[in-house]
């Protein structure tokens, strides 16, 4: 909603307002608004579009992740740069049902900006794996296979893999 440099300016101004409740004496109003500039910060470090794009596609809701993920207008001067990479995620997991080679453009463009989460690159680079078998590279496709599975620290991803290292031998 607001640029990112917007969000820091207003939390120094309200964090400063509170260090002038605290003074003032009136202690609950300075608590109040330091937490309030917490929010500030947060938000900037998690942007509030993507956040609500994920909740989206948590429900499997394309359309509504789509909506949020167009809000962002501008995405390089708006976003920090992980989150670009979550912008491009997103983008990668939509696109994936419908249009292989765009999804992979956002996948590696998502895996170089950078991803916060292990499970989130796993399931990039399981996505991306999957694309290099439809398109029938097998090694670029063992390789990412691979190093998904050493992401994978909780075996969250565990069958998908299996069931891709089967489909690989057919191939």
């Amino acid at each position: 909603m607001f640029n990112k440099n917007i969000k820091i300016i207003l939390a120094v101004v309200v964090f400063a307002l509170a260090v002038y409740q605290f003074v003032e004496g009136e202690i609950g109003n300075g608590i109040f608004l330091v937490l309030l500039s917490l929010i500030f910060v947060f938000l900037y470090f998690r942007n509030e579009m993507i956040l609500m794009a994920f909740l989206r596609m948590r429900k499997q809701d394309f359309e509504g992740t789509k909506k949020w993920l167009t809000k962002i207008k501008n995405p390089e001067a708006a976003l920090t740069t992980k989150q670009q990479g979550y912008y491009n995620y997103l983008h990668g997991i939509m696109s994936s049902q419908t249009n292989l080679t765009e999804a992979e453009k956002y996948f590696k463009k998502a895996l170089k900006l950078g991803l916060t989460m292990d499970y989130d690159v796993a399931m990039a680079k399981l996505s991306l794996a999957g694309i290099a078998m439809q398109k029938r590279r097998k090694r670029e496709a063992t390789t990412l296979l691979n190093e998904a599975k050493k992401l994978d620290k909780q075996n969250m991803l565990k069958d998908q893999i299996k069931m891709m290292q089967q489909q690989m031998k057919r191939i």
